[in-house]
């Protein structure tokens, strides 16, 4: 008998890639500041369409399986002045505010506060020391910025996230797919919401407790 699969079937990053104008800091960032080992790399001469440039595609390993990759172009020049806002991949007007550039980023996990200040040990150590070390709700994380202008952060996890947690996770996204798509989008209107689905869902809940409840003791008497 075959057993059905997951709706859920990924398993995680494979790699995240991004392209870089100076594969040699990149290399030194990666590679020897934080010490992730190099364990790919495609040479890739006329690939492509015509007048593609040739190319390196180069791999970091990143722990568990999962990579972060870069590519460097042959020949091609930066698309952005060196002092304008933004990484190697876009240019944002002087006026975009900071929070908004460093919205995108990537976030690697390591698993414990001493492997946490290591990392800061080898960053500020480095031309790119921590820019901020920040404790969140459920993480802790410190943050600088790669040669390419990427922001890197590196993470532990303070505790387990609950299952109570992923339940508020689902009714505020759910809260915000339907504030988003209205009038004037606001914060106050997504709470309100999110009440207002509680509400509407409380007695499912309870439903899906009692008869978790009715289960539970069968198994007891059983």
């Amino acid at each position: 008998m075959t057993t059905a699969k997951s709706v859920h079937r990924v398993q995680g990053v494979d790699h995240t890639a991004f392209p870089t104008f100076d594969p040699a800091g990149t290399v030194k960032f990666y590679r020897d500041v934080l010490k992730f080992p190099v364990v790919h790399s495609i040479c890739a001469a006329g690939w492509g369409p015509q007048k593609h440039p040739d190319f390196i595609h180069f791999f970091f390993d990143i722990g568990n399986d999962d990579r972060i990759a870069f590519f460097y172009y042959f020949g091609l020049e930066p698309y952005r002045d060196a002092g304008a806002p933004g990484d190697a991949w876009a240019q944002f007007a002087p006026d975009v505010p900071e929070f908004f550039l460093n919205s995108r980023h990537l976030a690697i996990h390591v698993e414990d506060e001493e492997d946490l200040l290591e990392y800061r040990r080898r960053l500020d150590e480095s031309d790119w020391p921590v820019e901020m070390q920040v404790m969140h709700e459920t993480i802790e994380s410190i943050y600088t910025h790669d040669p390419n202008g990427y922001m890197i952060e590196l993470t532990r996890a303070l505790r387990p996230v609950t299952p109570q947690e992923d339940l508020d996770a689902a009714l505020t996204i759910d809260a915000l797919c339907e504030v988003a798509q209205g009038e004037t989008p606001s914060m106050d209107k997504l709470l309100t919401r999110k009440a207002e689905l509680i509400v509407q869902r409380a007695a499912e809940w309870e439903l899906v407790q009692l008869n978790e409840g009715i289960a539970d003791t069968k198994l007891v008497q059983s």
